[in-house]
């Protein structure tokens, strides 16, 4: 039996990239849509009073007029295990990672507790209106267990998967490169595909892996279709000057990558900070994807990645956002696109509403190859939705009060938006309760 239920508000929609086509044009708005979903899928979305004479009078419908109605929110980078080293003081990368990040990820081999920062991310993730993030857990297989278990309970269609670090990281937290491989071939064959689940090939980044753990990662990438590969790229200077001593055989850092057959389709370089144009052109050719994280590259001092060069038409490179977690400040991606804002401006470019919007839904999931999934709203697209309220505070409700267009109202909940203004989260159509 089919069961169908229905929001109503105002539905945002893309019919056209626009960082390709003018932004104000980009988007089309329905003031007072229908989105009719049955059995987790959007059936039609429409105005609503063409569509509602159509419908079963005892339908449910959800009132959200005054709200706006989009896809739920695409994180492309995101460290689960990062948690509760959200707002850590003082360090830059490397010693970052040595003083906060590694000493918390050795907790990740209790299953236990891997279970429940799993739990408690997921919650957050879903409160910011996040439906789908591209998620690194640790070297531990549990860990990888642990969240994928915790999703699945939930029905999101998360990415994720296990790190491989065969060298320079602590002892209890290297595996080796067979070991690597070994283990995250069982959890291939166990999560990827599973359910809503898709598997990400993860080695944290170039630095902490042997030639031969990333030859056999790209192996790995051979196993099962539609993999992903999740790494890190160009973060900070010192980090580059690194992967250079330790790979003096490679052209530069990007092709450590690609030296090992990591560089393709459903690829994800976390920051590409310090990317060249020779890089860009060449991630263009590959369909490879960039994850800009301006709040952690923020917060850590890494630099300002050059989203409008990386989307030049002549080579436009798929980029989405990501959070990162602790090395950011949020799980939310309106205080993202926020941060973008700023970056864009810092670099001679106005990183319009519906742009930063694109970047977060729709842009997000055809820059990770799960656009005939996710990312739309449109007939036969899994229901996961973000409803968000332009009124949640009274600055935003003073704001928008005066706004003048619907790109205008987008903007003030980009600039001062977060959590609050996710007023329902739905997963699969269903609305997620905190």
């Amino acid at each position: 039996m089919t069961i169908r239920h229905a929001l109503r508000g105002t539905i945002l929609r893309f019919h056209d990239n626009p960082f390709f086509t003018p932004a104000a044009d980009a988007m089309h708005i329905e003031p007072d849509g229908l989105v009719v979903i049955a059995d987790g899928h959007i059936e039609t979305v429409g105005n609503y009073d063409d569509l509602r004479p159509n419908l079963d009078a005892n339908i449910s419908i959800a009132d959200y007029r005054g709200c706006l109605i989009g896809p739920g929110f695409i994180d492309a980078h995101v460290h689960y295990p990062q948690l509760s080293v959200i707002a850590s003081y003082g360090e830059q990368l490397l010693t970052w990672l040595e003083r906060y990040v590694f000493p918390e990820e050795r907790r990740f081999h209790d299953e236990n507790y891997s279970a429940e920062i799993a739990r408690k991310f997921l919650n957050e993730l879903l409160r910011a209106g996040t439906t789908t993030a591209a998620v690194y857990c640790t070297v531990h297989p549990q860990s990888v267990e642990a969240f994928f278990r915790e999703s699945a309970h939930r029905n999101t269609r998360m990415i994720a998967g296990k790190v491989l670090m065969d060298r320079n990281a602590p002892d209890d937290l290297r595996d080796t490169a067979q070991r690597g491989y070994d283990e995250s071939r069982h959890l291939i064959d166990r999560w990827h595909r599973n359910g809503r689940q898709f598997y990400a090939v993860t080695p944290r980044f170039a630095p902490t892996s042997t030639e031969e753990q990333l030859t056999l990662a790209g192996a790995l990438l051979d196993t099962a279709p539609d993999l992903f590969m999740q790494t890190h790229l160009l973060e900070n200077r010192q980090e580059e000057a690194w992967v250079r001593q330790l790979f003096p055989a490679r052209k530069g850092y990007l092709d450590v990558y690609d030296h090992a057959n990591l560089v393709r389709p459903r690829s994800i370089f976390g920051h590409a900070v310090h990317v060249s144009e020779h890089d860009l052109g060449h991630c263009h050719d590959k369909g490879c994807t960039f994850a800009h994280c301006p709040t952690s590259n923020l917060f850590l001092g890494s630099g300002n990645f050059r989203l409008f060069d990386a989307l030049r038409a002549e080579r436009p490179v798929h980029v989405a956002l990501g959070t990162d977690v602790g090395a950011g400040d949020t799980l939310s991606l309106l205080r993202v696109a926020n941060e973008a804002y700023k970056i864009a401006q810092s670099t001679g470019h106005s990183l319009h509403p519906a742009q930063a919007y694109w970047l977060a839904t729709t842009g997000g999931a055809q820059a990770l190859h799960i656009d005939h999934l996710v990312g739309k709203i449109a007939p036969g697209m899994e229901a996961d939705l973000c409803v968000l309220d332009p009124a949640a505070t009274p600055i935003l409700a003073q704001r928008t009060a005066n706004a003048e267009s619907y790109n205008d109202i987008l903007f003030a909940l980009m600039i001062l938006g977060d959590e609050r203004s996710v007023r329902a989260t739905y997963v699969n159509g269903r609305k997620i309760d905190f």
